[in-house]
């Protein structure tokens, strides 16, 4: 592969990293401090277009003000990272690819499901959530009675599904490297090396298959036999993601990593998405298990592409 187009791809997927990163923070501006009545009250300053604007936040605390204020940092570090990254890439002669409107309207159509999506990743994986908990993890609010390990595992959702409907890697071609980078955000606080192909046994709990372990340039190659197959978009799309599944490519959240690269091939053709819904979620294990033990007569598929598949 080109060293030049090998460099642009690791660009633009730091630059979505950053982009991901970056709308995980709940401010933008610079904060100011208002005094009233004896009281002191938090705002965020902000010009929009051309105008002001101040809108509260709280209540004045040292410690309110310390958190927001690392926040407006952090964020303004991001956007001269992206700067300059944008800088590098005209520099290499990259050109921004223009995304049809039916794949920009997949995008939307993806970010106006994703608190559903996620919640439904959530329970295939086991994780003891609500539709509602799951949400207010997702808007940045505070939940008291789930495990940190559960909270932590919704939000690297959110992190890996942000980074997959950046334009810029919904433009970039399905490969291994986009795989391994959202495992690597999946698995983000649980594995130092989350995004690398695993070298160690694994074993998969209510099934006696016992993947073998990956090889590399194996994995790479059958990815983009699939990818570049010429029969239905949909089928294919199946057929890489429960590959991924199978072959466990990762220490850990081959699921949760599989789907959302699965989903990145889908929706960059433009062709809606592939959702395990709650209610499917038992019949689907099911399936997976007898398709994991070769028991499967192609049911799995054809239950994914009737019960998972949605248009729009």
């Amino acid at each position: 592969m080109d060293i030049q187009y090998i460099k642009m791809q690791k660009l633009l997927q730091e630059k979505s990293e950053l982009n991901a990163r970056l709308k995980l923070i709940p401010y933008d501006g610079s904060i100011e401090i208002k005094e009233q009545g004896g009281n002191k009250y938090i705002y965020i300053r902000k010009r929009v277009l051309g105008k002001n604007t101040s809108n509260y936040v709280d209540v004045y605390s040292d410690e309110l003000y310390e958190m927001i204020s690392r926040q407006l940092r952090t964020a303004r570090e991001y956007k001269k990272k992206i700067r300059a990254i944008d800088r590098e890439l005209v520099l290499l002669g990259y050109e921004e690819k223009d995304l049809t409107s039916r794949i920009l309207m997949n995008i939307d159509f993806a970010r106006a499901n994703m608190k559903n999506y996620i919640y439904s990743q959530a329970i295939l994986e086991g994780i003891a959530t609500t539709f509602p908990q799951t949400e207010t993890i997702i808007e940045n609010g505070k939940i008291s009675n789930m495990k940190p390990t559960d909270v932590l595992k919704i939000l690297n959702l959110k992190h890996a599904w942000e980074f997959t409907l950046d334009k810029d890697v919904i433009a970039s071609k399905t490969h291994y490297y986009i795989l391994c980078k959202i495992a690597e955000l999946v698995n983000e606080g649980f594995y130092e090396f989350g995004g690398k192909i695993r070298n160690v046994p694994v074993y998969i709990s209510g099934s006696t298959y016992k993947p073998p372990i990956p090889i590399e340039i194996d994995v790479k190659e059958n990815i983009d036999k699939i990818v570049n197959r010429e029969d239905d978009l949909i089928d294919r799309v199946i057929d890489l993601c429960l590959y991924c599944m199978k072959t466990q490519i990762f220490l850990d959240g081959n699921k949760r990593s599989s789907v959302i690269f699965a989903n990145h091939f889908l929706i960059a053709n433009g062709g809606g998405l592939l959702m395990i819904q709650e209610e499917n979620v038992p019949k689907f294990k099911q399936l997976l298990v007898a398709y994991y033990e070769d028991r499967d007569n192609g049911e799995i598929k054809e239950f994914m592409k009737e019960e998972c598949w949605k248009e729009f």
